[in-house]
């Protein structure tokens, strides 16, 4: 299935947004391959506008910085996650069915979607894997969240916790346990491809199973 899925993404990551126009998109769109391939230290704003052709000053007019792109992206697809996981569980009754099913969205088994007409859902999974702590773990956080940029996160996050208080009303940290799914879903993805002494995978194999497996133990058994 190919369809387009649109968000509305805060303007305070924007000077223009990329959304109205076709260079506005090439630029998310090529900021997306171009991360994946050679990682976020090493991209730049002059690398990106030779990748499609234009100049520097054209990004800066869409964007002030690398880390406002990098929020924005980061942004479109936790609005995404959360846009299929309410589509999805809306068709289940019981509500540890329904966090099964998060658990496999969050880990990429979930074949509901595989493609996106706007962006590469593979590559975005990737990025937010190897890249999304560093759009938040930085010392201007504070100043940065005043303007909610972290909002479609946060929202998802809640959206999870409110499933795991459907399921066990008396688990007392449903939002922090939302919150360690998924960054765990990230890190054990991390460490069991690159790392796999800092994980229980010492196949090094199958790394979306192997998360998928850990989170379902380390939830049910939590929230039981």
């Amino acid at each position: 299935m190919n369809f387009q899925l649109k968000f509305k993404v805060t303007e305070k990551l924007y000077l223009k947004d990329p959304e109205k126009s076709e260079l506005g998109k090439s630029i998310v769109k090529n900021a997306i391959e171009l991360i994946f391939e050679i990682g976020f230290e090493h991209f730049t704003f002059k690398k990106l506008a030779t990748k499609i052709g234009s100049t520097e000053a054209t990004i800066y007019r869409y964007f002030s910085s690398k880390h406002k792109l990098l929020t924005y992206i980061l942004n479109w697809y936790w609005s995404y996650l959360e846009c299929i996981s309410q589509l999805r569980v809306s068709e289940i009754k019981l509500a540890s069915d329904k966090l099964d099913k998060i658990l496999e969205i969050i880990t990429h088994h979930d074949k509901s979607c595989v493609e996106i007409e706007d962006y590469d859902l593979g590559k975005l999974h990737a990025i937010v894997v190897s890249e999304s702590s560093k759009s938040y773990l930085v010392k201007e956080v504070d100043e940065i969240n005043k303007d909610k940029v972290f909002s479609p996160l946060e929202n998802l996050c809640a959206f999870i916790s409110n499933i795991i208080s459907a399921s066990n009303p008396k688990f007392p940290y449903p939002t922090s346990l939302a919150s360690t799914l998924l960054e765990t879903a990230h890190d054990q993805q991390f460490f069991s491809e690159h790392m796999s002494k800092l994980t229980d995978n010492k196949d090094n194999q199958n790394h979306k199973s192997y998360v998928l497996n850990y989170l379902k133990y380390l939830t049910f058994n939590l929230t039981k």
